[in-house]
């Protein structure tokens, strides 16, 4: 931190009225690719963020009658048809600030499938900021029946 900053800027607090919903799109986007997925595929059996995302934790260490690699599946085959529909959208150009990104591309994906419920949009729209890494992880397995790196766990 310099003399001249007034806050070391390496770290910033959300604003104290920033909605929660944004708080928990920055805990998704710090999940690896295949729980994302996997949230994703789970999200339209039960849709509650928090549920999800423990449900999805318990499937990975194999506590869940769920096993990873078939909601990572159901999460790709989710991928697979909602994506086009996100990318279809005008959106504005991505932001710097994660947050900020993280509000821009939620409303593009509320506008591109309003019919989803609040975990599947929190899932959809963490995939949505990181489609390059799932959209790799798509292409490796086109036939989603087993994902190596998944099943590895």
């Amino acid at each position: 931190m310099s003399d001249e900053e007034p806050y070391d800027s390496r770290f910033t607090l959300p604003e104290i009225d920033a909605p929660p919903g944004t708080e928990v799109g920055v805990i998704l986007l710090g999940l690896e690719p295949d729980r994302l997925v996997a949230g994703l595929g789970f999200a339209r059996l039960a849709d509650d963020p928090a549920l999800v995302t423990q449900a999805v934790d318990r499937a990975r260490h194999g506590v869940f009658t769920a096993d990873l690699a078939g909601l990572a599946a159901a999460g790709l085959a989710q991928w697979r048809t909602l994506r086009p529909l996100v990318d279809a959208v005008p959106g504005r150009p991505e932001a710097g600030a994660l947050r900020q990104e993280w509000t821009n591309s939620a409303a593009r994906v509320a506008n591109a499938v309003p019919d989803i419920g609040p975990a599947a949009r929190a899932y959809l729209t963490a995939c949505w900021i990181r489609r390059d890494e799932i959209d790799r992880l798509a292409d490796r397995k086109e036939a989603p029946d087993v994902l190596p790196e998944v099943a590895a766990g």
